[in-house]
């Protein structure tokens, strides 16, 4: 079985950020949607971003932010990479990427084939995609739980670096990155005791 990279998105304290490192995660996701029950203040962002400094990597989730926004976020909290979780066109990636210089990765709501085949849009635009599973109209656009036929994504070969979110949680990643090969894997509520609030 391939080594994927993981990623566990929506840490908001010290003592996740903490169990993500130990549990040898690439990277960590910081939230600045306030919808979710997971959102940091660019704060609260800060104060998790000095702590986590070289030992993790630090990529921000935005849905449909503005550049005033983000661009708090990222000086606050010296992010890494900007995951753009929203309806953020190619032209709106390669923008954030061009205008911050770090890289963009394009998370998209996956139900058909014709979902996946979106990401060779963004070719050239965004650094990585994210293959994620479509919520229900009205839900948050992530972190539900919800998962996908990974048999649409099993070997993706598209132009770009990928991952795989939606669904994911210990009793079940190993068979998601055996089924589909995943580079990256990236979870949120699998790892979760409650909405919000991460099981170490």
């Amino acid at each position: 079985m391939p080594t994927a990279a993981i990623k566990i998105c929506g840490i908001s304290t010290a003592a996740s950020l903490e169990a993500a490192i130990r549990a040898r995660a690439a990277h960590i996701g910081l939230v600045f949607f306030a919808k979710s029950p997971r959102a940091v203040s660019p704060v609260q962002a800060a104060q998790l971003s000095a702590r986590a400094a070289d030992r993790i990597g630090r990529v921000g989730l935005f849905v449909d932010a503005d550049d005033a926004l983000l661009g708090e976020a990222v000086g606050a909290a010296k992010l890494d990479a900007l995951q753009l979780h929203g309806s953020e066109t190619a032209e709106r990636a390669a923008q954030l990427r061009a205008r911050f210089g770090i890289p963009v990765w394009k998370a998209l709501s996956v139900a058909t084939s014709d979902d996946v085949t979106r990401a060779n849009a963004y070719a050239g635009a965004a650094d990585v995609v994210l293959f994620d599973a479509k919520t229900p109209k009205g839900a948050l656009p992530g972190g539900m739980g919800l998962s996908f036929d990974w048999g649409l994504v099993a070997n993706w070969k598209g132009p770009l670096a990928w991952g795989l979110a939606g669904g994911l949680d210990p009793a079940n990643v190993a068979e998601a990155i055996r089924l589909t090969g995943a580079p990256l894997v990236d979870t949120s509520s699998g790892v979760e005791s409650a909405p919000g609030v991460k099981d170490e």
